[in-house]
């Protein structure tokens, strides 16, 4: 009896085991299976494609595998709403066209929409953004730009382990999404580069980005209009243009920011630190309960700054009064060496001044003499050692 019972186990093991195999297999849709050729040069939009309309039509979560090699994929828009969720696992590398004209005026590469549960695991993008960098340049008829992978209208993504090297604009661009994570991602450019933040968010709730390393032409990260409860920690970031809120006002009527926090960062060789910006223009943005926390600046040219007269170009600037609204912001434990003798500096609208500012605890320096703070309409309080002397 003993014997038989032992059979039967065993046959309830192995018949268990098929399942679990068979289920496991089904649900990963390997690119290659669909006609993708990791050679770089042959087009595998379609095979990418009829990939991700199996996987979206799939009744179980599934994973769209990426295997070695480079896969050149043109525009592209992987869309939903999908029956579940879905994961890339990228191992290779996927390029865009040689040729920047070829990704036109819609100002994306990779785009995923209308989603929730979306997740990218390891890979690189590859930009090739040279051509379409130099064509600005020369001051030439270009197309917009694209951002190498964008998200919009989706819910519960994540963004894991990705490089993105050499966006033609923005690297990372996420639009009216809910709960985004965003971590250990590597996002690379020359800093010379135009436009090309590494991630930029707007219109968005939710949002944490963690140990990751940027280096662009732009901002390391771009926190704009419409976003609330946002986490940034341990970034590396520069060179590049910083961590900025903003730019804001660019519009009359334009949803704020609110709830950000930046913590535990590093910043190198940035044109700016932590910074928030906004057109001098009317407008009912905002900007508040923004926190600033334990950060090092090397070598950062305004490593705390707030310009509410910024315009990036010198022309066409609208030289009126800011209307967005700065408030409740706090820099704290900031410590470092700064590029310029001004480590701190207040900019504010003169008929719509900054308010609630909190310095506590800083420490920047200035490798040519000392340091010092401006301000002008703005008001806040000190606390700690605040050095340069504050200005509040």
């Amino acid at each position: 009896m003993a014997h038989y019972t032992n059979q039967f186990i065993l046959l309830f093991l192995a018949t268990f085991s098929f399942f679990v195999i068979t289920n496991s297999n089904a649900s990963l849709i390997n690119v290659v299976s669909f006609g993708a050729k990791p050679n770089d040069k042959f087009d595998s939009t379609t095979p990418f494609l009829k990939a991700w309309s199996s996987a979206c039509g799939s009744k179980e979560s599934t994973t769209i595998y990426v295997p070695k090699g480079s896969f050149l994929l043109k525009q592209v828009t992987f869309g939903g709403p999908c029956m579940n969720k879905i994961k890339f696992q990228i191992d290779g590398t996927i390029v865009a066209p040689s040729d920047y004209r070829s990704l036109g005026n819609s100002g994306y590469w990779i785009l995923f929409r209308k989603l929730n549960g979306i997740s990218i695991y390891g890979g690189t993008l590859d930009g090739r953004g040279d051509g379409y960098w130099s064509c600005r340049k020369a001051g030439r008829s270009c197309p917009a730009g694209a951002r190498s992978i964008s998200f919009s209208s989706s819910n519960n993504v994540t963004v894991s382990g990705l490089t993105s090297l050499d966006s033609q604009a923005m690297h990372i661009a996420i639009d009216h999404c809910k709960t985004v994570v965003i971590q250990n991602v590597k996002i690379k450019a020359p800093t010379t580069s135009p436009n090309t933040d590494g991630i930029n968010v707007m219109f968005s709730t939710g949002v944490t980005v963690s140990r990751a390393t940027i280096m662009t032409g732009d901002d390391c990260i771009a926190i704009s209009l419409g976003t609330t409860n946002v986490w940034i920690e341990s970034v590396t970031c520069g060179p590049g243009h910083g961590i900025s809120i903003g730019s804001l006002g660019t519009f009359a009527d334009e949803a704020g920011v609110q709830n950000v926090t930046v913590t535990n960062s590093i910043f190198t060789n940035t044109q700016n630190g932590v910074r928030i910006k906004s057109w001098a223009r009317p407008s009912n943005g905002y900007a508040k309960d923004i926190v600033f926390r334990n950060l090092t600046m090397q070598n950062a040219y305004n490593p705390i700054i707030i310009d509410q007269n910024y315009c990036p170009t010198g022309s066409a600037c609208p030289h009126q009064n800011s209307g967005v609204k700065i408030s409740k912001v706090s820099y704290e434990h900031i410590k470092g060496t700064s590029a310029s003798p001004v480590a701190i500096n207040f900019g504010c609208s003169q008929s719509n001044p900054c308010g609630g500012i909190k310095l506590q605890d800083i420490k920047l320096m200035y490798y040519k003499g000392t340091t010092t703070s401006s301000c002008r309409n703005v008001g806040g309080i000190s606390s700690g050692v605040v050095i340069p002397s504050s200005c509040l």
